[in-house]
This record gives structure tokens, C-alpha cells and sequence, in this order.
């Protein structure tokens, strides 16, 4: 079945701390619609905390076509990021990028003690934040000429159709929204009308 509702974050989470023997981890989760945010947020992490040893995440973007990453940032391999994004999944999320901050407290974890505190911090940061549904939707653009303007109208409303944006003139182009699902019926529909031409924008 297609489903056209995703999980995210609503906003970014409240800092969260896990410690384990004295070394301090602190988790961070943010909602983000591209892969360009990620390395402006961990540098301000960096900044934040200029002592910390290592600054781990993991983030996924997309909902057709999943895009992920995890980065240990020199801890063991697979000790940090693949915990950290394997809660992401666990919270069914995408969208969403979670951080790990470790302070190093003297004491050696082992990689068993490191995929725990890193999968810990991480769940403990989704946790606090505020999850969502959001919708995937589809964008059209209508272009029509203006007698055609009350019958577009009539149907935008009678289907409940998102309007983004409008241009009204002796030439008029509309840009709308429609849920994912419905979006192959709402092309046809337009398609069909005498003297309307409609062109799928995403």
C-alpha cells in the first residue's frame, strides 16, 4: 500500500545527557530538509563544545527514495553512528538529523559500552522531542486562460486542493498542492478539461 505520511521531527529536540563512567554524552536532534544543513549544525555542535573528543551522528532524508549517513567521527567503527541511526529507525523517523557529543571522562568503554551510551544518548534525545506527521505531497502548475478561471476554482475547492501560489490575469497560473496518493487522479482530472494545460512541478 502507498502511503503518503511520514514521521519527523516538529522541531529541534531539548539537549539531553547520558553519562557512563565519567565520560559525558550529550544527544541533539533537528529536523532538516537537506543534506547542506548537517555540516553547518555539527560545526555549531564543535563550537559548542570545543573539548569534545568526538561529535557522532546520523541523519535520513526522503521518503520514496531514502537517503542516510552515519559518522563514527574516529570512534571504533560502527560504535557510534550505526547506534545513533539505528534509532532513527526505531522512531520510524526521516527528515531528521540526531548528534551525539561525547566527552571523554578518563575511562575506556570498549566498542560494547560505546554502541550502548551512543544508542542511549540518541534515544533519549528522540525521546524528548516532539515527533509529527507531515504529508508528502505533489505540485502542479495550472495555466488557463480567464474564463476558465470559475470552473478551476469550483474544482480546487470541491477537491480541497492546496493553493501555493496565483497569478491572476488575462492569462492566469496557479501552483497547487495535492496529497501523493491523490496526485495521479488530480492530473487526470486537469488533463482532461478543454483549455487547460497542467505540468507536474515535484
Amino acid at each position: 500500500m502507498e502511503t503518503d505520511v511520514y514521521k519527523t521531527l516538529e522541531s529541534e529536540a531539548p539537549e539531553v545527557l547520558f553519562k557512563d563512567r565519567k565520560s559525558k554524552f550529550y544527544g541533539y536532534a533537528f529536523p532538516i530538509n537537506s543534506e547542506e544543513e548537517v555540516k553547518s549544525i555539527i560545526d555549531n555542535l564543535r563550537k559548542k563544545h570545543h573539548t569534545a573528543n568526538h561529535v557522532c551522528y546520523a541523519w535520513q532524508l526522503g521518503t520514496d527514495k531514502i537517503r542516510y549517513r552515519a559518522n563514527d567521527d574516529g570512534e571504533p567503527n560502527n560504535s557510534a553512528g550505526m547506534p545513533i541511526y539505528g534509532q532513527i529507525q526505531a522512531f520510524g523517523l526521516t527528515n531528521v538529523l540526531v548528534a551525539v557529543v561525547r566527552i571523554f571522562g578518563g575511562t575506556k568503554l570498549g566498542v560494547g559500552g560505546l554502541i550502548q551510551a551512543y544508542r542511549a544518548a540518541a534515544e533519549q534525545s528522540l525521546t524528548a522531542a516532539t515527533i509529527i506527521e507531515k504529508i508528502v505531497t505533489s505540485r502542479f502548475l495550472l495555466r488557463f486562460g480567464y474564463p476558465q478561471m470559475d470552473l478551476v476554482m469550483r474544482t480546487i475547492k470541491q477537491k480541497g486542493i492546496a493553493i501555493d501560489s496565483q497569478k491572476m490575469e488575462l492569462e492566469c497560473s496557479l501552483e497547487i498542492s495535492v496529497r501523493k496518493t491523490e496526485a495521479e487522479a488530480t492530473l487526470k482530472h486537469f488533463q482532461a478539461m478543454h483549455q487547460i494545460d497542467i505540468e507536474v512541478l515535484d
